[in-house]
């Protein structure tokens, strides 16, 4: 199944855009992380496109970080065929995916914490609490009341899954901004 972003040469064109726009070298899982953000590529595809990018010198690996995970930058040949080819893609799924990977960076750069309990209640139903922490100091704090604690674990594992596109969704529901869904 190919990823909805279309062939492989979009998926290719669609990385090299974000990566050029965030501007600094990121590792492999990093790299991963922002490009399936929004679900335009598929983890499969992501990984064959971005060995292959590396073998056609379209994307460098230019260091490492701390921890010993190579990091990658764009190539000047890759920088010009992102230029190139960005208007196969709608600017629209562009912007929006720049924004979201600046999103999550954002919140791994600022060591955003987040927690998750489930309490039983008397009356059979499940208490959720979800917590969002920066520098100890709660920025978000949701609780919700389920039916089942299946249900309260599922919701609680999205919650850690994807932090930052809750918060973005609690943030702009609050704000009466409800058009965050089809941005």
């Amino acid at each position: 199944m190919a990823s909805p972003i279309g062939d492989m040469k979009n998926v290719k064109i669609f990385v090299l855009y974000l990566m050029e726009n965030i501007g600094y070298p990121m590792s492999f899982v990093t790299i991963n992380d922002v490009t399936l953000q929004n679900d335009y590529v598929m983890y499969l595809d992501f990984a064959e496109a971005f060995y292959d990018m590396l073998d056609n010198d379209l994307i460098a690996c230019v260091g490492q970080n701390e921890a010993g995970d190579d990091l990658y930058a764009v190539t000047f040949k890759g920088r010009c065929v992102a230029e190139e080819l960005k208007s196969d893609l709608l600017p629209s799924i562009l912007d929006q995916s720049l924004r979201c990977a600046l999103r999550y960076l954002d919140f791994q750069k600022r060591g955003v914490r987040i927690s998750t309990n489930i309490t039983a209640r008397p009356d059979k139903m499940y208490d959720l609490e979800c917590r969002m922490y920066e520098k100890e100091e709660v920025i978000m704090s949701v609780m919700l009341t389920v039916d089942s604690r299946l249900r309260a674990e599922r919701m609680a594992d999205n919650f850690r899954e994807n932090p930052e596109n809750i918060y973005k969704g609690v943030t702009a529901l609050v704000a009466g901004n409800v058009n965050y869904l089809f941005s």
